[in-house]
Formats: structure tokens, C-alpha cells, sequence
């Protein structure tokens, strides 16, 4: 019997995003003058306000207000009436020195036996269905947003949008997993005023199936495009009137969209959120470790679907565990046990390892910090970055590092596939 999966994604204005891109931007402009920096950002976004909080320990000082405001006018909050502006809020910093007792479990005098900067484990996942290995239901969800906010920008086809939105994919499975159509999708934009609730509603609910589906499924291979059939069921501002929202419709914070941020509900999920962490929070660091090995190792043939577990205690080198579930689908004649062992081989899981490996060291978060961490191209940009106490500094730095199939060569020889 066929079953249904659902994942949903959230844009770059909504608020709990707009605190994680706040607190990327941050962990950047400290990396970018000082990359030993040790940053946990955290912010908190509301009416009229942002306020910031949490632990540095570096060389370098900022003018973390003026980043805040940078990010909030970016993402779109510029006028008034949207009760949050980012030349309007005001912004409190509370972020002080970081915690010499955790410090001290962390560094070491050669970096090589760099301490974990947490306990906890992290999850990495990949999957065949689509090209970049990432689950269906929630790529889908990252590209009606994606498209949503170019539409948002470019003002043309669509004028009344407003920056918080939502989207929500169900796709029907086969029971051998093969995903056989979209069932449902679900669409909430922030939008400005009408002068009548009941033709907004009429004109949204035209706008979104009429321009911004063709143009998501534009952007899929044949065989995605093909699973947008006539049946689709389509719930478009659910609710009804959504003119109030961004921070002043809800509080924002940094870290409130993990699943986002991953996998939409495939695999599984440690705890532990991202945005605002230097790369020796191995919360980040060693989840973006694991999706680069479980995508390698898909990419290779070992699994049709491969989810990677590591496990670390605070302030040991070497991690405490790795575990791998193929869910059934493993090409190679191998226990997910013998595969794992053969994963702790190929990948250096040490902190320091991972961190140079995925040259963690440079400022590549703020792309992180909407529309997810997994399944974007790995490329190199050049950024530029201006302090009024540290000047400006131009580099050239690689993004998504993690999603490079640069192992697949190795993955195969180990495990014998031609």
C-alpha cells in the first residue's frame, strides 16, 4: 500500500530564520578577521527589536548592531508598516567572553588533538531520489521558497508579498519507496493589505498556482515534473488573512528550525542547531562531516540511502561512536557494522580533521542560514567584508564544502565496486 511523506521548509523572513542569519552573518565577520575566533551567537528577533547574546573569545571586535540591521534590510524588512525594520529596531548585544572551563577542554597545543567542543551526536543523510541527494519533499519545499522570494524581489508578476512565508510538500510513496505523485501542497505568504479578504484570497491562490508553481517545477528534472499531476490538492493561505507577521507576528530565534535546516524529517536528527557556531561546536562541524560521507558513499553505489551517525564527548579527540543504517538498500555484501568500520577508515572524524578537511575555518555561513545546509552546489566566491575598527578584507572562499563528491573514487576502491 502507498503511504505519504511530508517535509516543509520556511523562508528567509520568516523570524526564527532571520535570527539564524543574523547569527551566521556574526560567526562570518569574525572568521573573516580573526579565524581562530570561537563564537556562539545566539538572537532573538520581536517587534521592534533584536537582541543578541551569547559567547566569543576573539581578537577581533565588530559593530555587531549595524551587521544585525545589514541582514534585517536584506531579507526585506525595510518598511514601516511591516512593524520591523532594519533601520528602524533597536538592537541590544549581551555577548560576552566564552567560558574558560569549556575552553580549556577544546584547545590543545597542537591542533591535531583539538578537543570536541560539545558532547551530543550528529546525523548525515543522503538519498538517490533526487540529483543532489537530498530528500524530495523537502527540496521541493526549499525551491517554492526559493522562487517565492525571487518573485518577492523582482515585484513584476507578483507585487503584495511581504517577507514571511512558508511551504509545506506531501509527496505519495510506493511500498518499494519510489515517489509516485505530489499529493499535497501548502502555501502561507505574508502579503500586504486588500481592500477585501475574499478576493485576496482568490488572487494569492491564483498568483501561487499559476506563476510560482510552473516556475519551481521549471527548475526540476523531467522525472520530478512529471509527479505534478491534475490532483494536486492545494492549500494556499490556510488561514486566510496574513498581512501581520515576520517578528512582530511571532518571536524569532536562533535555532528553532533544525529539521529545516536538514532533512525535512528523513534520517534522523541529533538536537543540536547550527547557525552561529564556529566549526569546533561539532554540532555543526560533524554534522556537516556526516552528510559529506553519507553522500559520498551514495554517490559511490554502496546505498540507494545511507544515514551516518557520529558521537563525541566534550573535549576528546576521537569520536565515541559511528554508526550507519542503509534502511535495506546496501549494494555492497557488507553489514551496515562492517560499512560503518569501513567509514571511521575513509573519514577523519577528529575535530580538527573535519575542520580542515572542509576548510570550516573561512566565512561561508551566511548562505547556510535559509533554505537549508544540505543539497546546495559546492562553489567558490568571492566575499568582501568591512569593519570600521578591522577595515576590509576581501577572500575567496569555497561554499558547501561538505556537498563536494570528492571522495567517491576512494568509497569505491574500499569497497571493491567497479
Amino acid at each position: 500500500m502507498s503511504y505519504l511523506f511530508t517535509s516543509e521548509s520556511v523562508s528567509e523572513g520568516h523570524p526564527d530564520k532571520i535570527a539564524d542569519q543574523i547569527s551566521d552573518a556574526l560567526l562570518d565577520n569574525f572568521l573573516a578577521f580573526d579565524p581562530d575566533s570561537k563564537v556562539a551567537c545566539e538572537t532573538l528577533v520581536t517587534t521592534g527589536q533584536v537582541v543578541l547574546a551569547g559567547e566569543v573569545k576573539s581578537d577581533t571586535y565588530l559593530d555587531v548592531q549595524n551587521l544585525a540591521r545589514s541582514v534585517i534590510n536584506t531579507i526585506g524588512y525595510t518598511k514601516g508598516e511591516y512593524q520591523f525594520s532594519g533601520d528602524s529596531c533597536g538592537v541590544i548585544s549581551l555577548i560576552h567572553e566564552q567560558s574558560q572551563d569549556i575552553n580549556q577542554g577544546v584547545d590543545r597545543a597542537s591542533k591535531e588533538e583539538q578537543g570536541a567542543g560539545d558532547q551530543g551526536m550528529m546525523f548525515g543523510y543522503a538519498t538517490k531520489e533526487t540529483d543532489n541527494y537530498m530528500p524530495l519533499a523537502l527540496d521541493i519545499s526549499h525551491k517554492i521558497l526559493q522562487v517565492l522570494a525571487d518573485l518577492r524581489r523582482d515585484g513584476t508578476q507578483i507585487a503584495y508579498l511581504r517577507p514571511d512565508a512558508k511551504a509545506q510538500v506531501t509527496i505519495e510513496y510506493s511500498d518499494e519507496n519510489i515517489p509516485q505523485r505530489i499529493d499535497t501542497i501548502v502555501v502561507s505568504t505574508q502579503h500586504d493589505e486588500f481592500d477585501e479578504d475574499e478576493a485576496m484570497l482568490a488572487k494569492i491562490k491564483k498568483d501561487i498556482i499559476e506563476i510560482l508553481i510552473p516556475k519551481v517545477k521549471s527548475q526540476l528534472p523531467n522525472n520530478i515534473q512529471q509527479l505534478f499531476d491534475g490532483n494536486i490538492k492545494y492549500h494556499i493561505n490556510p488561514t486566510g488573512k496574513f498581512v501581520i507577521g515576520g517578528p512582530h507576528g511571532d518571536a524569532g530565534l536562533t535555532g528553532r528550525k533544525i529539521i529545516v535546516d536538514t532533512y525535512g524529517g528523513k534520517g534522523a536528527h541529533g538536537g543540536g542547531a547550527f547557525s552561529g557556531k564556529d566549526p569546533s561546536k561539532v554540532d555543526r562541524s560533524a554534522a556537516y562531516a556526516a552528510r559529506h560521507a553519507a553522500k559520498n558513499l551514495v554517490a559511490a553505489g554502496v546505498a540507494d540511502e545511507i544515514l551516518v551517525q557520529v558521537s563525541y564527548a566534550i573535549g576528546v579527540v576521537e569520536p565515541t561512536s559511528i554508526f550507519v543504517d542503509t534502511f535495506g538498500t546496501a549494494k555492497v555484501d557488507l553489514s551496515d557494522g562492517e560499512i560503518a568500520k569501513k567509514v571511521k577508515e575513509l573519514f577523519d572524524m577528529r575535530p580538527y580533521s573535519i575542520e580542515k578537511r572542509l576548510k570550516l575555518r573561512n566565512p561561508i555561513y551566511s548562505e547556510t542560514a535559509a533554505y537549508g545546509h544540505f543539497g546546495k552546489e559546492s562553489q567558490s566566491v568571492s566575499k568582501v567584508f568591512e569593519s570600521p575598527y578591522n577595515g576590509r578584507i576581501e577572500k575567496e572562499v569555497e561554499l558547501f564544502t561538505w556537498e563536494k563528491l570528492d571522495m567517491v573514487d576512494e568509497v569505491k576502491a574500499a569497497f571493491g565496486i567497479l
